[in-house]
């Protein structure tokens, strides 16, 4: 198993977020919120891709049916394989914005919001259905981030970066309940951000100024750090056709000095084995 990481894409994204491995189109897809980007990149090419958005994207996920739903500034849009962009829930709200999301196994959309200033109590997470039902998960969050379910869905990881803590909820037919500490970053290791769920049920986190991702164990325990050349690690995510690469996104957003692969996707080959990802079904 490798414990060493490779850069997959050098650029210079604002705040890089998001990995997702897109299986119909064979290629991962991650996003820069602030720069209004969305990218692809085929591992097996090399081949790339970015386009603009019209304001702040927060996530990107596939649709079954094809195309892409985003998470935005001012609301959850499809954009369809056509390219053709339809709002499925708008609603803009001064001074917030998207940021992560993540695909539930039934197919909802449970998509995070926060302030630009990060305000305690100024996020939420909701809960979209592919006819545009709505449903508010959590109304007191101040950064929404990192969700993801274990193999068979009946837990729910969750974090909400501020409180340096991941969470468990217990989750049935698009509910949670008995929210409960999952485990906890020390102080110093900076703060956890996106996390993927593997195939054994371990817990991967980005640590946002800590310049590195850890595993925990369905127990809650750590047994694995990757180190990474960069303090601002935002997500990570298995791609690739057999889902053992792991992709790791990073940032330079508010660094005076941004180190040469800030802003950059990264990978460790070998790393484990991820779960396949649902698409959006809507």
């Amino acid at each position: 198993m490798s414990a060493g990481y490779e850069v997959a894409v050098l650029a210079e994204a604002e705040l890089g977020e998001g990995p997702t491995w897109d299986a119909r189109g064979g290629r991962l897809l991650w996003i820069d919120i602030l720069g209004a980007r969305i990218h692809t990149y085929d591992p097996v090419s090399g081949r790339r891709s970015v386009r603009t958005t019209p304001q702040h994207v927060g996530a990107v996920k596939p649709r079954a049916g094809g195309g892409l739903v985003l998470n935005l500034r001012d609301g959850v849009g499809l954009l369809d394989a056509d390219d053709n962009f339809r709002w499925l829930h708008h609603e803009p709200v001064p001074g917030r914005r998207a940021n992560d999301a993540a695909v539930a196994p039934d197919g909802s959309l449970w998509a995070g919001t926060m302030r630009y200033d990060e305000a305690p109590g100024g996020g939420s997470l909701s809960r979209f259905t592919g006819d545009g039902s709505v449903d508010l998960v959590l109304d007191d969050v101040a950064v929404s981030n990192g969700t993801g379910w274990s193999p068979d869905g009946s837990l729910m990881y969750y974090i909400d970066s501020p409180t340096r803590r991941i969470d468990v909820f217990d989750h049935a037919d698009g509910r949670v309940g008995d929210r409960r500490p999952f485990a906890e970053i020390e102080d110093g290791a900076g703060f956890p951000d996106g996390l993927t769920v593997d195939a054994d049920g371990c817990v991967w986190v980005a640590l946002w100024d800590g310049s590195a991702v850890r595993r925990y164990t369905p127990a809650g325990e750590l047994d694995r750090v990757i180190e990474l050349p960069v303090p601002r690690v935002t997500a990570c995510a298995f791609a690739g056709p057999d889902l053992t690469d792991l992709y790791i996104t990073t940032a330079r957003v508010g660094l005076k000095s941004p180190l040469p692969l800030s802003g950059s996707l990264l990978v460790v080959p070998g790393a484990g084995k991820g779960l396949t990802q649902p698409a959006f079904a809507g």
